[in-house]
């Protein structure tokens, strides 16, 4: 066979080459400019590090997550100029899967067919040759780079020696003398103990991996202000692929932040504040159409009666029902009272001071059953509240555990009260008779929910209970076991 037989291929030998071409290490990839839809070879997945299907096929996707940002100018701009030959040539950095970021030669080439204008290109990997004829050269861009990152302050990580470089505007967030020198380990000593270890994991997948991070985090500043900040890296890598230094930006977004945080917590209250709404919509029709229907059936009864006797007992009806409705208003009232007080100015309150004016109040009825009363205020005294509710709160708590006192024993009341971080709390406990969690638990705070046979329980003084906490954004729950006692867990704020 001559050599020039010897290159006589058949046209059912095309998906034979495109499999040759995808074992030596090239990439054949192809974007429709019209549709926008782009088809990459299975030698492109593997030039990569990456199996078909394993990362998304898009345009977006390789110029954002592939391609090394300081190539993106070259890469576009080989694709938009026309040559004479119609083909150009550029060499870029992309992320492998396994071995961060390596030289590869583009070739692309623009045509048409009958589906419009495209783009079609060659990858290969020409990571090792490049190495080879690349000369070493380093220049600190710093600066540079620091202001075309974020324009703001600035960071710099040198990796090989792990040292940290701080703009004079980072040293104004950190309130220090730009003078000071800090190390990484000191530099995250100042963020907030449960961020330290997020922004630890990101410098070490940024030079292990090359993954750039943004992070929004708590800072307390060398004058002890607690500020949110942006600390946003971006690793740097030589010709080799390494990563040499993290450059990124460092931003005190605290006013920003906190505003966000204000309107979602508005938000949330508002939401809350909608469900009680309509929570109480309900308990109104409920109530008063009962008592309505009631009352209206008495009336025509009571107007069909011809006997003096029977109308004197119906009007006796009429009455109850009556003394009813009134009660059930008087209870709509106090709800109703809840909302129109929220506005109320708060007062700085002692809690020993407000606990034994309640106490003195239900003096009799505390001694009629021999109640023990305890309590501790010393881990957190004070607080800013609305006295008519801190004083309800109490008085509601402090009266249930003694109407549900456990006939065998003395009852044990106590109160307490911690402070964890920015909450306060008011941890109140008896030893009565109980509540069945299982039957009634998400029942306790309902309106007119009794669970005990008590002929003077309304359930009516849970439903205000938590109303009023959750009214300035606190909140209730309740652990009990029967005959054992129960405890109210109380965030006041």
């Amino acid at each position: 066979m001559s050599v020039l037989e010897g290159n006589n291929f058949n046209s059912d030998d095309a998906s034979h080459l495109a499999q040759i071409i995808d074992h030596i290490n090239v990439g054949i990839w192809e974007f429709n400019i019209n549709t926008k839809e782009v088809k990459w070879s299975a030698g492109f997945y593997t030039v990569l590090g990456y199996k078909p299907g394993e990362i998304e096929a898009s345009y977006n996707f390789f110029l954002e997550q592939l391609l090394y940002y300081h190539d993106k100018p070259a890469f576009i701009k080989a694709i938009n100029t026309r040559n004479a030959d119609r083909s150009n040539t550029v060499h870029i950095r992309l992320l492998t899967k396994t071995s961060g970021y390596q030289w590869f030669e583009s070739t692309t080439n623009r045509w048409e067919d009958a589906d419009g204008p495209k783009f079609t290109g060659t990858l290969i990997n020409i990571n090792q040759a490049k190495l080879l004829g690349l000369r070493s050269a380093q220049n600190d861009f710093f600066f540079n780079e620091t202001g075309l990152i974020a324009k703001i302050s600035g960071f710099e990580i040198d990796v090989p020696g792990m040292s940290l470089s701080l703009s004079k505007e980072a040293f104004d967030i950190y309130e220090l003398n730009d003078h000071v020198k800090l190390s990484i380990e000191e530099a995250i000593s100042f963020f907030e103990p449960q961020y330290r270890p997020l922004l630890n994991e990101a410098i070490d997948n940024a030079t292990k991996f090359c993954k750039p991070f943004d992070m929004e985090l708590l800072f307390k500043t060398a004058k002890f202000n607690v500020i949110w900040v942006r600390a946003k890296g971006v690793p740097i890598i030589d010709d080799y692929g390494k990563c040499l230094k993290i450059r990124g930006i460092f931003q005190d977004i605290d006013n920003i932040k906190k505003k966000g945080l204000a309107l979602q917590s508005s938000i949330n209250l508002l939401n809350d504040q909608n469900k009680r709404l309509q929570n109480f919509a309900y308990i109104v029709a409920h109530n008063l159409r009962s008592h309505t229907g009631n009352l209206q059936f008495m009336v025509n009864l009571f107007e069909e009666s011809d006997s003096a006797d029977d109308r004197t007992e119906v009007f006796s009806h009429i009455k109850s029902i009556s003394d009813s409705l009134k009660t059930t208003i008087d209870h709509l009232n106090e709800i109703v009272k809840i909302q129109t007080e929220i506005d109320n100015e708060r007062q700085v309150l002692e809690f020993e001071e407000v606990f034994k004016n309640v106490v003195s109040a239900l003096k009799s009825n505390i001694e009629s059953v021999d109640a023990k009363i305890e309590y501790d205020f010393t881990k957190c005294p004070v607080i800013s509240y609305i006295p008519a509710y801190l004083e309800s709160i109490i008085q509601n708590l402090l009266t249930n555990a003694l109407k549900y006192r456990h006939p065998d024993r003395q009852p044990v009341i106590s109160c307490r009260t911690v402070k964890d971080n920015n909450h306060i709390y008011m941890l109140f406990e008896d030893n009565g008779i109980g509540i069945d969690m299982d039957r009634y638990g998400d029942k306790i705070f309902g309106m007119y929910k009794t669970f005990h046979q008590n002929s003077d329980a309304k359930g009516i003084g849970l439903f205000i209970t938590r109303n009023q906490i959750e009214s300035l954004g606190g909140t209730i729950k309740v652990d009990s076991t029967v005959n054992v006692g129960t405890k109210f867990t109380i965030r006041l704020v």
